[in-house]
């Protein structure tokens, strides 16, 4: 990949990841990113968008809901071709995959 591509990928991540900031889990008051929900977020050559998210646990009630939002949400960055959501288990969610900020947010 050349130096531009880089950039522009660098580019609509730094776009994505400002819309997962927007994104809530219901039962925390912490965007999914800085709760460190979001494990990867893939672009490919044609600007296409894979997410890899686990959320905190197999029995969330947005377990749905919440992999549609995102992917509705991000649907809405400019420059986003196509979108898919993978919602995985492994390596499970804990408290330590929160960010500083979500950790000052909890007084954790």
């Amino acid at each position: 990949m050349g130096d531009e591509t880089v950039d522009k990928h660098e580019d609509l991540r730094q776009r994505i990841i400002g819309v997962l900031k927007t994104v809530y889990d219901p039962e925390i008051p912490v965007d999914i990113y800085e709760l460190g929900l979001v494990y990867d977020i893939v672009i490919d050559d044609k600007s296409n968008a894979r997410i890899v998210m686990t959320l905190t646990s197999p029995g969330c009630p947005v377990a749905v809901s919440l992999p549609v939002e995102v992917e509705n949400k991000i649907r809405t960055v400019d420059g986003v071709g196509d979108v898919a959501v993978d919602v995985v288990w492994e390596p499970p969610w804990t408290p330590d995959r929160m960010s500083e900020a979500a950790r000052l947010e909890l007084n954790m």
